[in-house]
């Protein structure tokens, strides 16, 4: 295909042009933090909310519930490398060069990635995992849309992303991680179940340390109940020792 529209009276050129201007007037310093920003800071920000998320939900639920949120955190990143995935033969069927290959003007500040510039991988994945974190919890993944989005801002600021690019990265990593999401979870939830009965890596599913109320392991309250029941067959011996004691003293 000859691709998107990218000449006459184009809403999507215009918005190239308005962003993408502010790196002409911006100060160089603004420049290197958004290059920084848009290449390598968000994604990096989005692995450690990823990290950070896996961390919250082990510690904040019994061992069911973690083990579903756990599943959903797992879910995020492989949606996003799915995403990817996907993303590959959409970009060669629409073929659409990149903005500086077709327009003047244009203040490109890094090297572009690929032959085409539809869809934008970067929104693509960042998306796909703010959506996955938004499954297993709530306001980490509200974070991780607000990274994507900012992310997303950045690529037509550097020049090598016309904004609808960024805009259907954002919709394919919010549809594969959504519709994706029900088959993820019955699939990778009965894995990480498996996991939290492991005496050796269980910890990685959950942690008792973290539950609200002390919740403990199934393992860890059928022990505390050999051990009420040991100390109860105690107190009953002493008792009895102690009547007769007192029945042989009268």
């Amino acid at each position: 295909m000859a691709g998107l529209e990218t000449t006459g009276p184009n809403p999507d050129v215009g918005l190239l042009y308005d962003i993408n201007g502010l790196a002409a007037t911006a100060p160089d310093w603004v420049d290197r933090v958004v290059t920084f920003a848009g290449e390598y800071g968000l994604v990096l920000a989005l692995v450690l909310l990823t990290l950070w998320t896996w961390w919250r939900v082990r510690r904040t639920a019994c061992d069911e519930e973690a083990a579903g949120a756990v599943a959903a955190v797992v879910w995020a990143p492989l949606a996003a490398g799915l995403a990817l995935l996907v993303n590959i033969p959409i970009r060669g069927f629409v073929g659409r060069l990149g903005p500086a290959e077709q327009h003047r003007g244009i203040e490109q500040l890094v090297a572009a990635r690929g032959d085409f510039s539809f869809v934008s991988d970067h929104a693509t994945l960042a998306m796909a995992l703010a959506v996955g974190l938004f499954i297993a919890h709530r306001w980490a993944g509200l974070a991780g849309i607000a990274l994507a989005a900012l992310l997303g801002f950045s690529r037509v600021y550097l020049g090598v992303h016309y904004p609808t690019d960024v805009i259907g990265g954002l919709a394919l990593g919010t549809a594969v991680a959504l519709l994706l999401s029900p088959l993820a979870s019955a699939l990778l939830t009965p894995l990480t179940k498996l996991v939290a009965r492991s005496p050796k890596v269980g910890r990685l599913v959950w942690s008792p340390k973290g539950v609200q109320g002390g919740a403990a392991t199934p393992e860890e309250g059928r022990e505390g109940e050999w051990q009420e029941e040991e100390v109860r067959q105690e107190s009953g011996a002493v008792g009895v020792g102690r009547r007769r004691d007192r029945d042989l003293a009268a």
